[in-house]
């Protein structure tokens, strides 16, 4: 009888220097797709978190984003103090059409350029339904107050000292001043307290800070509800 051999696996093999640099470079695109993908997984969680959107026109000399809460959802009440006295709350406008301006306040001379220019085209933003304008930054309100008495402004500043109303409209997220001071927002608040147009003209590439009030009202033309 003839015996059958045993079979028996072929000894393990040494890769050599091609196939090892084959695997090095391998293993290595395996860590870059995981880590480009947490990156990614990180980004879009943090800003869904802090309502940071990337939606809004860039192709215009002015280009803006849409923050959260933006068009279509309902605008956050407050209560700030007023460099007139007392405080204001946003409810006590609700039948009427308020435009909210966030801006970066002392030392912005160009935001309180913006403000002289709203209230000098007051009769453009009525015709555009625009009934009231409130005009939000943080600091002390006296600081503010003396500010808005220098460049003799009368529009309502209100003072949102510690940022506590800038953060939950994510005013102070469009800036060159990082989160620190709010940016160069506008939010249009309808008369049913809804919010029907937003721009946050702030934030990069070209961090403005002054729109000129036609240009604002042509871009809430464009967008609004």
């Amino acid at each position: 009888m003839t015996s059958k051999k045993k079979w028996q696996a072929a000894p393990p093999t040494t890769p050599g220097p091609k196939q090892i640099n084959t695997i090095k470079k391998r293993n290595l695109t395996k860590v870059l797709v995981v880590l480009s993908s947490l990156v990614l997984i990180s980004f879009f969680a943090f800003a869904s978190r802090t309502g940071i959107s990337n939606a809004g026109d860039k192709k215009t000399a002015f280009p803006y984003a849409v923050a959260n809460p933006g068009k279509g959802a309902t605008a956050p009440d407050f209560t700030l103090p007023s460099t007139k006295g007392g405080d204001v709350k946003l409810s006590d406008y609700h039948g009427e059409t308020v435009l909210l301006f966030f801006h970066e306040g002392i030392g912005c001379q160009p935001c309180w350029d913006q403000i002289r220019d709203l209230e000098n085209d007051r009769a453009k933003l009525k015709a555009a339904g625009i009934d009231q304008l409130l005009t939000i930054t943080s600091g002390p309100t006296n600081l503010i107050a003396q500010k808005m008495a220098d460049d003799h402004l009368s529009a309502i500043a209100l003072g949102d000292i510690n940022l506590a109303i800038s953060k939950i409209y994510n005013a102070n997220q469009y800036g060159m001043m990082g989160d620190s001071r709010d940016g160069h927002s506008f939010v249009l608040v309808r008369p049913d307290g809804t919010i029907g147009w937003r721009a946050d003209y702030g934030g990069p590439p070209k961090y403005t800070m002054y729109v000129p009030v036609d240009q604002m009202l042509k871009d809430m033309k464009t967008g609004r509800v």
